[in-house]
């Protein structure tokens, strides 16, 4: 039995890939690695709030907030699974088997899908709110909200299964040795992934808020012109509407902004795999989980008040999923 042991680790030794990049354990790395695990924490916090706070209370149960969960539940998973193993792979480059490798690339696979399924989900409903507000209430409703984000998910999981189906095909469970954490894409799906996931929803986005903004200049020149007690309730809800609008916009933008560097490896044809530039286009896409309920805090007073709620555990009171919150 000994032998058998002493055999497989030599195997395992011999085995290794010794091509990816550590932090070094000098105190700047060590300063990295605390901020990252702080980002890490901070995301997973806050996207926990705003998950809570969209389940938890009534008011806040409207077809572009049940959109807005799907986002956050996809960011509380990147914190929760994505974040911390990257981390960890930073520090060895032998630290986990191939099973917990290829689970780390198919979670951030599925939840990049997710995140981008998402956006595109809150551009389709800021251009119906802004270009259709009077057909808005019966063409944009929770259950169809429901069925879309089912979808979404759905499709990111089985999309994704395919994806990665030749890396899983190739995991041998009787093989407990811990190898370097890579994930090799061929070509062609490689090219296909980048038209599905990047520029086909980005060009959606990008068409359809350019057709919201156009609209909502349209709409805020009708505003200035409007005088009567009537049309001013009216005005009320244009411009919540091109509040959230705005809101939801820079959230895209922002994604956007975050999607690109992520990306810019497959578009330019560069290898830049276990390199530093590689962990901080990582990093800089994830943080964009991060950056979502931050903006929600800036321009969501609902989201404010339900955090000061949930802080002081009011929820815990009876009927406080009833409370007024917008």
């Amino acid at each position: 039995m000994m032998v058998e042991t002493l055999e497989a680790a030599d195997r395992c030794i011999h085995s290794h890939n010794n091509t990816c990049m550590l932090m070094p354990n000098t105190p700047k790395a060590m300063l990295i690695k605390t901020l990252l695990s702080c980002i890490t924490l901070l995301t997973v916090t806050l996207n926990l709030l705003v998950v809570i706070s969209i389940s938890h209370f009534r008011q806040l149960y409207t077809p572009t907030n049940l959109i807005l969960l799907s986002l956050a539940v996809s960011d509380l998973l990147v914190g929760l699974t994505v974040m911390p193993l990257t981390i960890f792979s930073q520090q060895s480059c032998m630290f986990i088997d191939k099973i917990t490798c290829t689970f780390s690339y198919l979670m951030s696979f599925i939840l990049t899908s997710a995140s981008v399924g998402s956006m595109v989900l809150t551009s389709v409903d800021r251009y119906v709110a802004i270009c259709y507000p009077l057909r808005y209430s019966s063409m944009v409703t929770t259950s169809r909200v429901k069925v879309c984000v089912s979808v979404c998910w759905f499709c990111s999981v089985v999309y994704n299964l395919i994806l990665l189906k030749e890396h899983l095909l190739q995991i041998d469970l009787s093989n407990s040795c811990y190898e370097e954490c890579v994930v090799i894409i061929n070509y062609i799906t490689g090219a296909i992934d980048l038209v599905l996931t990047f520029f086909s929803p980005v060009t959606v986005i990008i068409i359809l808020y350019m057709r919201v903004f156009v609209v909502a200049v349209s709409q805020a020149r009708v505003m200035r012109s409007q005088i009567s007690a009537l049309r001013s309730n009216t005005v009320t809800v244009k411009k919540s509407e091109l509040r959230a609008a705005r809101t939801i916009g820079i959230i895209l933008l922002v994604f956007i902004l975050s999607l690109c560097p992520y990306y810019s490896p497959s578009i330019t044809g560069q290898d830049i795999t276990g390199s530093i530039d590689s962990m901080a286009q990582f990093w800089l896409f994830f943080c964009n989980s991060t950056f979502n309920p931050l903006i929600y805090a800036f321009f969501y007073p609902w989201f404010r008040k339900s955090v000061k709620l949930i802080v002081s555990l009011q929820i815990l009171q009876p009927g406080s999923c009833e409370a007024k919150i917008m």
